[in-house]
């Protein structure tokens, strides 16, 4: 039985308290939850950032968190992706596991992992010979028009300074109609996405301080209605 009406989707990687307890910090009734079931029924859920995309969506798909994460999104429900959520909203990634990835470009094997495919395009490693990667640190947010309106940016200043920590991005394939918020590092990727009920960011609103309290507040008030 849930305990809260936001699900942060435990899909097994790392800890995912710390999202849970700043949702909870801005007033959300939130839970972590590694069940479907409680996924499909939740009001809102929260996809967090943490793994590589290979791995997240070889659990997902195996446990049928999926199939729930897209029927909850296809009903309407407030999503709300975070750094590898974000991507795995896409059609596809090319991030491996540690595993598999050297064998299998040494087989010569498609490079591609399929995502939950909600949106269309892609998220690709970012590649420097002059910055670091990963990405990792504050960084800022530049708001596109389409951002301005975008009620999760509601009271987040153009600019805004948050915290990133990533070696993958989505790539100039992502349809710019959705693109909230650009980052420009090793080269510009979208870091904020809105599609109807549908948002994602790159950036780790639980570690990026007042802004990211905001971020999430407002998340709070769109699940709120």
């Amino acid at each position: 039985m849930l305990s809260g009406d936001i699900v942060v989707v435990d899909y097994h990687k790392g800890n995912l308290q710390s999202v849970a307890r700043a949702v909870d910090e801005v007033g959300g009734s939130v839970c972590v939850s590694d069940d479907p079931v409680d996924i499909a029924a939740a009001r809102a859920v929260i996809l967090p950032g943490v793994g590589a995309f290979e791995d997240a969506m070889a659990y997902m798909r195996e446990s049928g968190q999926a199939d729930a994460v897209v029927e909850a999104v296809r009903a309407g429900k407030p999503f709300l992706g975070i750094c590898l959520g974000l991507h795995l909203l896409f059609e596809r990634g090319n991030e491996r596991s540690a595993e598999s990835g050297d064998a299998d470009k040494a087989a010569g094997d498609d490079q591609w992992v399929s995502g939950l495919g909600l949106l269309k395009g892609s998220a690709t490693r970012l590649e420097s010979t002059r910055l670091k990667v990963p990405h990792v640190g504050w960084d800022q947010a530049h708001m596109t028009d389409h951002g301005h309106r975008c009620p999760l940016f509601v009271d987040v200043p153009e600019g805004a300074n948050l915290y990133f920590t990533h070696s993958y991005a989505l790539d100039d394939d992502v349809d710019p109609g959705i693109v909230a918020t650009v980052t420009h590092y090793a080269r510009s990727f979208a870091s904020g996405v809105w599609a109807d009920n549908v948002f994602g960011v790159q950036f780790h609103p639980e570690k990026s301080s007042r802004t990211g309290k905001v971020i999430l507040h407002n998340f709070v008030n769109v699940v709120r209605g």
